[in-house]
C-alpha cells in the first residue's frame, strides 16, 4: 500500500472509532437510568438506600408492586386510568383534529390562509406553561375547574400536529387523486374519509404517537386545573407521592415502582405502532 493510501485509511479508521466511541456513551447515557430504575423498583426500602442498589440482592418486586396499588386504597390505580383515557383518548382526537386541519390547510384555498398558518406555527412557539393560566381562568368561567374536561379539553388541539397534518398531506394525498374522486361525484367530507385519511394513515399514527407522548407526561396544566386526587394523572400522583415521602419514607419504593410502570405505555405505543411512525416520517421525501 502506498503512503498516500495509508494516510487515507488511517483518518477513515480514526474517525470511525470516534463515531463508535460517541454512540456507545451515547447509549449508556440513555440506558443507564433506565437500569438504575429498574433495579430500585425492585427493592426495598432499605435497599434503595443502601451502597448496593445495582446488585441483584435484596430484591422485593413483586412486594413493591403490591405495596403500590395498595397505597391509599388503590389511588395508583385511579391515576393510571386517569392517565390512559387523557392521554389514548385525547392523543387520539387530537390527531385526527390535527391531520384534518393540514389537510384543509393543503388542500383548500380561503381567505387568509397563509397569514392563519403563519399564527399556527407562532403558536408552536409558546410554551405550555404560559398557557397554563390563560387557560384555567377560561375553564374558571365555565366552571370547568378540577373537572375531567379541565385536562382533557385543552390537550385536543396542538399547533405542531396541525402543522405535522399539512407536511403528511403534501407528501402522501397527490391532488390528482382528490380530482379522480371529485369527478366520480364524491362529496369533500367522503373523499376526505374514504381517500385521504387512509393515505394519511402513517402520518395520523405519528401525529397520535407526539401527542400521546406530551399529554402522558403533562404535569403543570393538571396540577393547574385539579384538586381532586381522583382526578390526577400518574404524573401529579407521583408528584404528591413523592412530596409526602419525606414525611412518610414508605412512599420512597411506591414512587419508584409506580415511575417504573409509567414508561411502559409509552415504550408499548412506540413498539407497537414503530412501522407506522418511521415511514411518517419519511413523508417529506415522497413527494
Amino acid at each position: 500500500m502506498s503512503a498516500t493510501g495509508s494516510t487515507l485509511v488511517r483518518p477513515r479508521l480514526l474517525g470511525r472509532a470516534t463515531v463508535n466511541a460517541v454512540v456507545a456513551i451515547s447509549v449508556l447515557y440513555t440506558l443507564l437510568p433506565v437500569l438504575w430504575l429498574v433495579l430500585a423498583a425492585a427493592k426495598n426500602r432499605d435497599a434503595l438506600f443502601g451502597s448496593a442498589l445495582l446488585s441483584l440482592t435484596d430484591l422485593s418486586f413483586g412486594q413493591n408492586l403490591s405495596d403500590l396499588f395498595a397505597m391509599d386504597g388503590g389511588l395508583y390505580g385511579r391515576w393510571y386510568v386517569n392517565s390512559l383515557l387523557y392521554a389514548v383518548l385525547g392523543a387520539a382526537v387530537g390527531a385526527l383534529v390535527s391531520v384534518a386541519c393540514g389537510y384543509a390547510f393543503d388542500k383548500y384555498r380561503f381567505r387568509h390562509k397563509e397569514k392563519l398558518f403563519g399564527l399556527v406555527l407562532a403558536a408552536v412557539m409558546v410554551p405550555q406553561t404560559v398557557l397554563a393560566l390563560p387557560l384555567y381562568l377560561m375553564a374558571s368561567e365555565a366552571g370547568l375547574v378540577n373537572t375531567f374536561w379541565a385536562v382533557f379539553v385543552p390537550v385536543l388541539f396542538n399547533p405542531f400536529g396541525v402543522y405535522l397534518g399539512r407536511i403528511f398531506s403534501q407528501g402522501y394525498v397527490p391532488d390528482e387523486v382528490l380530482e379522480a374522486a371529485r369527478i366520480d361525484g364524491a362529496g369533500e367530507l367522503t373523499m376526505y374519509a374514504r381517500v385521504a385519511l387512509r393515505m394519511l394513515g402513517p402520518g395520523l399514527v405519528t401525529v397520535f404517537l407526539f401527542q400521546l407522548t406530551a399529554i402522558w407526561n403533562n404535569f403543570f396544566l393538571p396540577m393547574v386545573m385539579l384538586s381532586d386526587q381522583d382526578l390526577y394523572p400518574v404524573s401529579l400522583g407521583l408528584y404528591a407521592w413523592n412530596s409526602s415521602a419525606s414525611v412518610s419514607p414508605e412512599y420512597y419504593p411506591v414512587v419508584v415502582m409506580g415511575s417504573l410502570l409509567a414508561v411502559v405505555p409509552l415504550i408499548l405505543a412506540f413498539v407497537l405502532l414503530q412501522r407506522f411512525w418511521r415511514s411518517g416520517l419519511t413523508a417529506g421525501a415522497v413527494k
